[in-house]
């Protein structure tokens, strides 16, 4: 049997994009931002379970995707391969690995739903008209706005798409957009890291993860072996009760903001006009 038929990449129908938590090959590599090739190799190394088969076609669950995602995690901070085997072992051992996984799965998962949108080049030229160009797409794809496989382009944000063209329709230029894009981008990295770093401080440091209590790190996963079911409980309870609340923080602010922003301009607008 081919690899192809082994992991369920044949082309055809299918869940097109893990709809429901089951995910072809490619889906879930492409949603966990790893490499296709890379699934068989942790299979092989004992860190991501196989796949559900149905007849030739093998599907991938949600555990997968997070599975997925917590061992990219683990690599980007330093551990080996064979480390994050003990570790996922160690958690299996002693059956906490279900509230490790369902932390990452709470810290990884999308902040917003999104509603993706693809669309073929011919149709952007029609939607934008001809002050779009080639390079407002290509920056687009390098701000993350949107990714490009050939002659199509997908918006991962319906809501961002139809709020880009109402604003070009207003006269705004594409690449002014964009400009303010980036702009905001970096505010809201700074703005996440903030909460991130109050959410380190006083929720995870005072869960005893700590650089005394054994703080994961590169070093090893001692650290992590160290946390007790209810200490994840604990932190997963947390990131979900920051969700909302750091989405309510910034939507409140930036909601003032214009709202004394336009107070202004209104009272410039008043006084030219007299």
């Amino acid at each position: 049997m081919s690899s192809q038929v082994e992991d369920g990449s044949e082309s055809g129908g299918g869940s097109g994009g893990g709809s429901g938590g089951r995910y072809r090959r490619e889906d879930v590599a492409r949603a966990a931002g790893v490499k296709v090739r890379n699934l068989r190799y942790y299979q092989e190394r004992g860190l991501l379970p196989p796949p559900r088969r149905e007849g030739r076609i093998a599907w991938y669950s949600d555990d997968h995707l997070t599975r997925l995602r917590l061992i990219s995690d683990l690599l980007g901070r330093g551990y080996t391969v064979n480390g994050i085997a003990e570790l996922l072992h160690a958690w299996e051992q002693g059956g906490g690995l279900s509230q490790l996984l369902g932390l990452e799965r709470e810290m990884t998962r999308d902040w917003v739903q999104e509603e993706p949108v693809t669309l073929t080049r011919g149709d952007l030229r029609e939607l934008f008209g001809p002050t779009a160009t080639a390079a407002d797409t290509r920056r687009a794809a390098e701000l993350g706005y949107v990714t490009i496989d050939g002659d199509l382009v997908t918006y991962p944000n319906r809501r961002l798409l139809e709020s880009t063209l109402a604003l070009v329709r207003q006269g705004v230029p594409l690449a002014e957009i964009l400009d303010a894009g980036e702009f905001v981008q970096a505010q809201a990295a700074a703005v996440a890291d903030r909460f991130v770093g109050l959410f380190r401080r006083y929720v995870i440091d005072a869960a005893g993860v700590d650089g005394s209590a054994g703080r994961a790190g590169p070093a090893g996963p001692e650290g992590l072996e160290r946390l007790s079911a209810t200490q994840l409980q604990h932190i997963t309870a947390a990131v979900a009760a920051l969700r909302p609340v750091a989405g309510e923080v910034v939507a409140t602010e930036f909601a003032r903001a214009m709202a004394r922003r336009v107070d202004t301009e209104v009272a410039e607008l008043l006084r030219t006009e007299q």
